[in-house]
């Protein structure tokens, strides 16, 4: 992801007229006061960009950073002028035109447009894993859908916020300094829901035999530690922080919407949280192989793939922060890597299992929605297509390996949709995503990539174990066997039907 400054966007109106350029230089210094070619501009001058003040009087009232900004602050540009002949750069503060003030509440209501449609996308996860996983722990399901957003908001708001973003001498706890500005909500809105994402993300792996309590908090350490640090590393720079990756081998490792930054992150946490729960019981039978344990509702799973499918044109596209003709693009690069990761997994599991599967198709166009991710805003409609194909071949391979020579059980595909895919669609940036092909490129997206497998899955492990030889992470196995939502939260998804409990 990244996030433009808000003077950037503003550019895209034009800058002011030259005059207007030449009067306020006119503010800047007796020097220049003097000049009558200046004076003369004086007289004809908009007053309302200048309100009356001097340019040091407005060059005080600047804020911290573009991320500060609302639409009563003033502007710095950088620019260079033409007078009497001779051509002068330099740097001149104003406030903000009437067009520039529309533009600007745009790409503040486009953001927040952009991270309702991505908190929606908790809704989908929902869908879709009740759907994989069964009757007797749909309700479990829900629960930690509906707490992983509710502490994930809570732990980002508290610390994770500040560890991602904030500078040297700068208090983003609690929001902290963004409250003094419009653009501060907005900005931690969309970062927020993204944090939500990546706890979600590891719930689905380690569904079906994880205690409730236990996974209350490790999704705290989640949002508020463990995302937030390498989203800093990767990210830092959109606020007040310098994440070293961001300039790694000079060149700096690129991750536009987050294939590693928050799906790698999620998928890696679910592979150590899965290899320290087990499989689930029955999952594997005496000889080490897989046996299928079906999802009670196929049409919740696609219902849900869709809304998380919709969601991404929030997640993709509302990660420019802008309002402005890019978003179009975006969003169909979006949606040809999604269908073209649906093409690629149905062939890929029609040719393996000789039937359409209809669980696979749907892991297969999140997976191109993951990849595409990390250079949805510089490839075209081939790059587009070439990634969400490899996504959707991929997504098969990895289930069926990671299943039956790791013995991993992954009742969601979380780990090979996220995880893997979100690796695929980052290193394929140096490939699509530039003008030509670069080593230098393609290794500063390895390490971002093995940076990212390395934090995760390390402070995974310590997190799991850490969690599992205190109070526990797995529930025991009357409880498993009977089911979650009985016995962890007293409730039953479907009163009044009968429920196979070994089922």
């Amino acid at each position: 992801m990244r996030w433009k400054a808000l003077h950037e966007s503003l550019h895209g109106f034009g800058a002011p007229c030259l005059l207007l350029f030449c009067v306020i230089l006119a503010l800047a210094g007796p020097a220049m006061a003097a000049d009558p070619a200046l004076e003369k501009a004086l007289e004809s001058m908009d007053p309302s960009l200048l309100r009356g003040k001097t340019q040091a009087q407005i060059r005080a009232e600047l804020p911290l950073s573009a991320a500060y900004r609302d639409e009563t602050s003033p502007l710095e540009e950088e620019i260079e002028v033409l007078v009497d002949g001779e051509v002068r750069a330099v740097s001149i503060v104003r406030y903000l035109s009437d067009l520039e003030i529309m533009q600007y509440r745009g790409d503040v209501l486009w953001t927040c447009i952009a991270a309702f449609l991505v908190f929606f996308m908790q809704a989908g996860f929902a869908l879709l894993e009740a759907g994989f996983t069964r009757a007797k722990n749909a309700v479990n399901i829900c629960m930690k859908n509906i707490m992983d957003f509710s502490i994930g908001t809570m732990a980002f708001l508290a610390v994770g916020f500040h560890l991602m973003f904030a500078g040297p001498e700068v208090n983003l706890f609690w929001l902290g300094e963004t409250t003094a500005t419009q653009w501060g909500f907005p900005f931690w809105l969309f970062q927020c829901v993204f944090a939500a994402t990546t706890a979600t993300i590891v719930s689905g792996g380690m569904a079906e035999r994880t205690k409730f309590h236990s996974y209350i908090i490790y999704s705290v350490v989640i949002c508020a530690f463990i995302y937030p640090t390498f989203g800093g590393w990767a990210w830092g720079s959109l606020l007040d922080g310098e994440g070293w990756l961001e300039s790694v081998l000079g060149v700096g490792f690129y991750d536009f919407a987050g294939s590693t930054v928050v799906h790698s992150i999620g998928g890696w946490l679910a592979l150590a949280g899965t290899l320290v729960l087990g499989p689930r019981i029955g999952k594997f039978d005496a000889k080490g192989r897989p046996r299928a344990i079906p999802g009670h509702s196929l049409p919740f799973a696609v219902l849900g793939g869709f809304i998380l499918w919709l969601g991404w044109f929030g997640f993709n596209p509302g990660s420019t922060t802008t309002f402005d003709g890019m978003l179009a693009r975006i969003a169909v690069m979006t949606n040809i890597a999604a269908a073209a990761g649906a093409l690629g997994a149905v062939a890929t599991i029609w040719l393996v299992a000789r039937k359409p599967d209809v669980g696979m198709t749907v892991n297969g166009f999140l997976a191109g929605l993951v990849a595409i991710c990390t250079s949805v805003d510089v490839v075209g409609p081939t790059g587009a297509f070439c990634i969400g194909l490899g996504g959707g071949i991929l997504v098969v391979l990895s289930v069926l390996f990671l299943e039956r020579v790791f013995k991993i059980d992954d009742p969601v595909g979380a780990i090979s949709v996220h995880g893997v895919c979100g690796a695929w669609g980052t290193m394929a940036y140096a490939f699509f995503g530039v003008e030509s092909f670069s080593l230098t490129v393609l290794a500063a997206q390895a390490i971002g990539v093995a940076t990212g497998f390395a934090w995760a899955f390390g402070t995974g492990m310590a997190l799991f174990l850490g969690i599992k030889y205190t109070i526990g992470l797995r529930v025991s196995a009357e409880e498993e066997v009977a089911g979650l939502d009985i016995l962890e939260h007293g409730n039953e998804a479907y009163s009044g039907f009968q429920i196979d409990p070994h089922a």
